[in-house]
């Protein structure tokens, strides 16, 4: 049962006055962008329309792959050789890493050639390689594009390359794969996204990163573009502990991509400011315990909690705790357990997490018996 706790949280000063989310316009016509510090929606435009992804379908292969390394189902050492027929497809089709036939190639080297050279040849040696075809690596796509609730996002090839509307994306599909990157994997993220350039067979090619070097702290994640898809970007930059994810598409020219990008970004840290709610560790409110040594058990901060704001006001906020509950023991200290939902009306919801703040052991056997009983007879 969903429970919803309002009263009794501890006091924020904030201002009453509501002001209007700070303006943007851009010439993109899909647009979307989210602050990862506090789950804010800052901008979207036609952000739930199924479009191609073009290249940004990479940042899903390279997930894949992620996931496989650091669940040690996949080396970064592990060699996979290019076959010819892979070789003929794929040689100097699109964006290319400049394999070799017969080329024994790293996990590695090939991560890099899908990050930062956008190789459609990488993709696909490194897909029949970990699943044997490419085939059966899109269904491993699939099924992560369903687990991280990418709902209206399907998969057709392993690197975006137009199949005739079977593979289609959203932009906040995209945010949601980006975030989850990031999120999840953040050292196989510094590893491989953000490098300037990469060397293979002689041949060094740039990383197409619109806003490297033209914004602070920028370092992903993919560009796109096809005839059919346009020209677009997702894109993910830190500054002061605070990153955004910001996603483009459908743009009409390769200048007009990087002057939207990084106008857009620039935007989302210039316009819009953190504010702490509460400190890390701070107890927000109690939850009913299930079967536990404890009837209850309190609901910390695991982190600096913020709401994302207008810069030029503090705006309107609300909050409240929600929990599946109650929650049945055990629970351990740390443990995700509710979510604190805060409400501004210039970014709508902001879903932060809550952990426990103790352990709690299950019940005795006597203690079982008595709360049986209790329910048994309505009492509990």
């Amino acid at each position: 049962m969903k429970k919803y706790l309002l009263a009794s949280l501890p006091f924020v000063a904030l201002s009453s006055m509501v002001v209007a989310a700070p303006n943007f316009e851009t010439d993109a016509p899909i647009a979307y962008m989210t602050d990862l510090s506090s789950g804010a929606v800052l901008f979207e435009k036609n952000a739930d329309k199924q479009i191609p992804p073009a290249s940004m379908a990479k940042m899903m292969t390279v997930y894949v792959a992620f996931d496989l390394v650091q669940n040690g189902k996949l080396k970064l050492d592990d060699k996979f050789r290019v076959n010819e027929e892979t070789w003929k497809k794929w040689n100097n089709q699109g964006s290319t890493m400049f394999l070799g036939v017969g080329d024994q190639v790293s996990v590695r080297e090939l991560l890099h050639g899908i990050v930062t050279l956008s190789g459609n040849d990488a993709c696909v040696v490194l897909a029949e390689g970990i699943a044997g075809t490419e085939p059966a690596f899109v269904q491993l796509m699939n099924k992560r594009a369903k687990e991280l609730g990418m709902s209206k996002s399907r998969f057709g090839n392993s690197n975006g390359w137009p199949d005739e509307g079977v593979t289609v994306v959203t932009a906040r599909d995209l945010a949601k794969l980006a975030s989850a990157t990031v999120s999840n994997f953040p050292k196989l993220y510094e590893a491989f996204y953000g490098q300037d350039a990469f060397e293979w067979n002689g041949i060094t090619q740039s990383n197409r990163n619109p806003l490297m070097g033209k914004v602070a702290g920028a370092d992903g994640l993919k560009t796109g573009h096809t005839e059919e898809a346009g020209y677009g970007f997702t894109g993910s930059a830190e500054q002061k502990g605070r990153r955004l994810v910001s996603v483009l598409a459908g743009l009409d020219s390769y200048g007009g991509r990087i002057a939207e990008s990084v106008k857009f970004m620039n935007w989302g840290f210039r316009a819009w400011e953190p504010k702490k709610l509460f400190d890390k560790g701070t107890r927000i409110q109690n939850a009913e315990v299930q079967l536990g040594d404890s009837s209850t058990v309190s609901l910390v901060a695991p982190k600096d909690l913020f709401a994302t704001i207008p810069k030029a006001s503090d705006g309107n906020i609300s909050m409240k705790v929600t929990y599946n509950g109650p929650i049945k023991a055990p629970i351990a200290k740390g443990q995700p357990v509710a979510t604190l939902v805060v409400t501004t009306a210039d970014a709508g919801r902001q879903m932060l997490p809550l952990v426990a703040g103790d352990d709690v052991g299950e019940a005795g056997f006597f203690d079982r018996v008595w709360a049986g009983l209790k329910s048994l007879l309505g009492m509990a």
